[in-house]
């Protein structure tokens, strides 16, 4: 979707709670560059400017209805506090932050003083931890050095081996690689590969047009061909670790966000704010003059509104119209973004092409033209840091299903996005995308919420692979789209939406039956509080009434803390492996939310972590038309997250439903993020819930969801329930033995593999 005017709110900023380094790194943006602001500011953060600075956060926080911000410690070297200090500041941000909003607190460091004891408490807190190397030991210490010289590598790769630990490995975030071409470039990428970091960043170094990045040998497009050939091995590799650069470039191809301020067009959202309460703009600014990142702002005197409104930030924030006009002109700026607003310095202003631009433009062309994803590339640039392991564990995670959700929120716009390039320049279709693009600006809350529905999704896959045919709709379902959106937000529309066979469908809302259309169009008109469908003499009212009986509303199945909708009626539901129920009568459906709360009840009792992850990410489900063999069935579809599909049933059966078919959701929106199964090495695996030999992929799907089934009737053994032991028993060693047949045909990536050994390690603690 075309981005609206930048936000006003920010959701990131970076503390710098010690302004001092125990390393002398000789590229260092903070000590060794233009800006030498560190000087005259105190080594720490006080307490008192803590305490202000959180304030400042938790009051934007509530101000803007932010769901979740991040705080990040940095420096200096943040671990030079000590862990008293340490335990302070994160106490502090806590108490003031957590109740407003979801607080997520990270951490980037050098790591020579990460000890156990540091561990512990940033497990406490909930810290994700990043670490700075730059490959192996030749590589890092050419810039990575103690002040005597001395090497600090040793000491990063004790921190990394703590990190690895079970009990700290959900903390480490990623590994931060500043580039160096004269280090061999295959050395690096295997040197970091071989630490088993959740996440790879390469930065280039920070340069300007006054001081530009060394170039040495023949000069050139030399950051570019270092790239390519770490992008080459890694591809080749099976993509083992999310690279977030090439992860960007990969998703801004398809449309989708670039989750970094390095490349693309995303709006600015981040501020810092220095020892002494200052707010400052982003840290790269450093390398341009003297005083570039200052606003003249303190926690003390000026709100983070005040920043996020202040010039400095507006031009940060402009997108494409703040680009040169060089830039604007070229066919990758969407991709590139102008590069990292501080390498356009020069000559006083910031109004050129990065200084890297040859390289940027060289890379680009090479991942577009060398990656197996078509377009819109479906790939989230910045994957969760340890999504893998919070994923894999048997007691579910909420917060890590809410990083899936919002991973989907990208694939769908790039989806969408992909769609509407595809549309002749009038028509419903056009005329939706350009409402659709108007109320993201607008109203981005009701276009998230729509478009979230698992089978808009759906239908964006099926009219992508050229299937809007029957009862599915084409392109023109953009105006369905924008109709929907509108009614949610409130917003007057008033647009032609399309009618298939009869049938006016707006996502979310309902059908409008228009039997005398056949295949066609209608006038939607949105007003607040109303919403009428107008077809020739025809004219049908969409409110909490409605006009009986050609207005069918989508139903609504509530629990006491969970609403999620009784799909029966969206025409492209059903892509399920099973058909479809249709339209239900009344009685039907109000016997099904009865089943749903009482099952609801059940998965909260038995499985409390997986009902925190259906809350956060099931927003649909389906009856199916119940098959000859009478027994309970259920369905998850590839392309649509979050949707279940189901028979109706029992309460506890549904309950186990649920959360199985929950579990191949995730794994689908996983496989959307990561290369699990090695494509290289087909096999057949003989599984115990299936006759037939199973591909290796559809054996980790069945690993996943049936290891949650076992768990699930492991509580109820616990609870006496009749029959629940021979059930577990039975789930129990369907997955241990597909667990060993799979580690068996070695036919997983390294990513998969570390899924494969987390849900290992969670069934071997069952009892037996």
């Amino acid at each position: 979707m075309s981005p609206g005017p930048a936000p006003a709110a920010l959701t990131e900023f970076v503390l710098k709670v010690h302004s001092r380094c125990d390393l002398a790194c000789d590229h260092c943006y903070v000590y060794e560059h233009a800006d030498q602001s560190w000087r005259r500011r105190p080594a720490r953060m006080t307490p008192e400017v803590l305490r202000a600075a959180a304030g400042r956060i938790a009051e934007h926080a509530a101000a803007h209805h932010l769901p979740r911000v991040s705080v990040i410690l940095h420096g200096g070297e943040p671990l030079l506090l000590g862990p008293e200090r340490m335990r302070r500041v994160l106490a502090d941000l806590r108490a003031a932050v957590a109740p407003v909003t979801e607080l997520r607190l990270g951490m980037q460091t050098n790591g020579v003083l990460l000890s156990e004891r540091f561990c512990e408490l940033l497990a406490e807190y909930d810290v994700a931890v990043g670490v700075s190397l730059d490959g192996d030991r030749a590589a890092n210490d050419r810039h990575r050095r103690f002040r005597n010289g001395a090497s600090s590598h040793d000491r990063v790769l004790r921190a990394l081996a703590l990190l690895r630990r079970p009990a700290y490995r959900r903390l480490w975030s990623g590994l931060l690689c500043t580039v160096d071409v004269r280090n061999d470039p295959l050395a690096v990428y295997e040197a970091l590969l071989a630490e088993g970091p959740p996440r790879i960043d390469f930065l280039l170094p920070h340069a300007t047009w006054d001081s530009p990045p060394p170039r040495p040998g023949a000069g050139g497009a030399s950051y570019a061909g270092w790239l390519r050939t770490v992008y080459d091995r890694w591809r080749a590799d099976g993509r083992p670790v999310p690279v977030r650069l090439f992860d960007s470039l990969r998703s801004t191809a398809g449309g989708g966000p670039s989750g970094t301020e390095w490349l693309g067009l995303d709006p600015v959202d981040l501020a810092v704010i220095e020892t002494d309460g200052e707010w400052e703009q982003a840290d790269s600014l450093k390398t341009t003059y003297d005083g570039a990142p200052a606003t003249g702002m303190t926690v003390f005197t000026h709100s983070a509104d005040d920043v996020a409104g202040s010039p400095e930030l507006a031009r940060r924030r402009a997108g494409r119209a703040g680009l040169s006009d060089e830039c604007r002109r070229c066919p990758v700026v969407a991709q590139c973004g102008g590069g990292l607003f501080a390498h356009r310095y020069g000559d006083g202003h910031f109004d050129h092409p990065s200084v890297y631009c040859v390289d940027l433009k060289e890379l680009i062309v090479h991942v577009n033209e060398n990656s197996e994803a078509s377009a819109p590339a479906p790939l989230v640039a910045d994957p969760t840091d340890d999504l893998i392991d919070r994923l894999a564990a048997s007691t579910g995670d909420r917060s890590a299903v809410r990083r899936l959700v919002e991973a989907q929120t990208a694939i769908v716009r790039a989806l969408l996005g992909a769609v509407a390039g595809g549309l002749p320049v009038t028509g419903p279709g056009a005329d939706g995308w350009a409402a659709l693009t108007d109320l993201d600006r607008h109203a981005p809350e009701s276009v998230a919420r729509v478009t979230a529905h698992p089978y808009v999704r759906a239908w964006a896959v099926e009219c992508l692979a050229g299937a809007g045919t029957g009862t599915r709709y084409g392109a023109d379902y953009l105006a369905a789209i924008a109709a929907a959106v509108a009614r949610d937000a409130g917003t007057p529309l008033r647009l032609a939406v399309p009618v298939r066979a009869g049938r006016l469908h707006l996502p979310t809302v309902g059908t409008v039956l228009l039997p005398e259309i056949g295949d066609g169009a209608a006038e939607v008109h949105v007003d607040p509080g109303s919403l009428r469908v107008t077809a020739g003499e025809v004219t049908v009212r969409v409110d909490a009434a409605g006009d009986e009986p050609r207005w069918q509303p989508t139903r609504t199945l509530a629990a006491d803390d969970l609403t999620v909708l009784l799909e029966d009626g969206d025409p492209h539901r059903d892509c399920h492996r099973l058909p479809a129920a249709g339209r239900l009568d009344d009685a039907t459906a109000a016997r099904w939310a009865t089943t749903f709360g009482a099952a609801w009840t059940t998965v909260r009792d038995e499985m409390p972590g997986h009902a925190e992850e259906l809350r956060a990410g099931l927003r649909a489900l389906v009856p199916l038309r119940r098959s000859g063999a009478g027994v309970s069935e259920a369905s998850t579809a590839r392309q649509a997250f979050g949707g279940v599909a189901a028979t109706e049933t029992d309460a506890g059966s549904l309950a186990v439903l649920l959360v199985h078919e929950f579990q191949h959701s995730k794994m689908n929106a996983l496989l959307d993020l990561y290369d699990l199964v090695d494509g290289t090495r087909p096999a057949g695996i003989t599984v115990g819930w299936r006759p037939d030999p199973r591909p290796p992929e559809a054996v980790l799907h069945g690993i996943y969801a049936h290891a949650a089934v076992a768990d699930i009737w492991r509580v109820r053994a616990d609870r006496h329930v009749d029959g629940a032991q021979a059930v577990y028993r039975r789930y129990r060693d369907w997955t241990a033995e597909a667990i060993g047949a799979l580690e068996r045909a070695d036919a997983l990536t390294p990513v998969g593999s570390r899924l494969l050994r987390q849900v290992a390690h969670s069934v071997a603690r069952w009892p037996s």
